[in-house]
């Protein structure tokens, strides 16, 4: 199967490993794979500071890029970055886009998956070195109340042998919100100080996640406590526990 990898800018920027995980993934699992270099931003940053017209500039060339791939299906390892392609690109480009844009948005749209999403359904890579590390996974928002994908990501967590541990915090924001962490910095660390004693609290020492942005800004947060917690994408966890094979790269 022909997939298509939108990293996300995060991704890109700053952990660019959690981009080489998720093509191992999708190699062990035996699909070809193609990073359209034409893709540059999903258009969430500028969307949600309520500028509607430079997101979809910005996103347009991402819209035109991955419906040009003739992929089978668009793998997105962010569920941030997912939603405002599969939910928010609609709405965007009805206010500021042409029809053509908005075909283009129906057929993206409709081949756009969440990593652990895709995953859990289409098969990983099986275990072949089980982690038994004591863990507890993050929910990020978006993932959890728009794109409605709560138990997948933990199955395939579970699969590798992790002692996932749950927290009191399983179903609040970590505070991050992309501008609201500027704009309300008192409010987002302490959204992030409720995450982290949560998780410290129940003996656990990693945290893993399927969104960048939210281990990124936990991490930070974390580290400016001295808290002794690793921050690992679900990505990065699924390509070290499964069997490599030869060509992996």
């Amino acid at each position: 199967m022909k997939v298509a990898l939108f990293p996300t800018c995060v991704v890109d920027a700053v952990e660019p490993d959690v981009g080489v995980a998720t093509v191992t993934l999708l190699r062990r699992a035996g699909h070809d794979i193609v990073v359209p270099p034409a893709t540059t931003c999903c258009g969430q940053p500028a969307w949600n500071a309520g500028h509607a017209g430079p997101a979809a500039e910005v996103a347009r060339t991402t819209l035109r890029a991955l419906a040009a791939s003739d992929a089978d299906v668009i793998v997105v390892p962010a569920g941030s970055c997912a939603t405002m392609m599969r939910v928010f690109w609609d709405e965007l480009f009805h206010l500021e886009g042409t029809a053509d844009d908005r075909r283009m948005v129906a057929e993206v749209a409709g081949k756009t998956r969440e990593l652990s999403e895709w995953l859990d359904a289409d098969g990983a890579p099986a275990t072949t070195t089980p982690d038994p590390t004591a863990t507890v996974y993050h929910r990020s928002c978006h993932m959890l109340r728009e794109l409605r994908i709560v138990e997948e990501p933990e199955r395939l967590l579970d699969a590798t042998g992790a002692d996932r541990r749950e927290t009191t915090a399983r179903d609040r924001c970590c505070g991050f919100g992309g501008l609201f962490s500027v704009k309300l910095p008192e409010a987002s660390t302490a959204m992030a100080d409720d995450v982290l004693d949560a998780a410290v609290g129940t003996g656990a020492s990693r945290m893993v996640g399927c969104d960048t942005s939210c281990l990124m800004h936990l991490r930070g947060r974390a580290q400016r406590r001295g808290l002794e917690l690793q921050f690992t994408h679900l990505a990065e966890v699924l390509a070290t526990a499964s069997q490599p094979t030869e060509g992996d790269t």
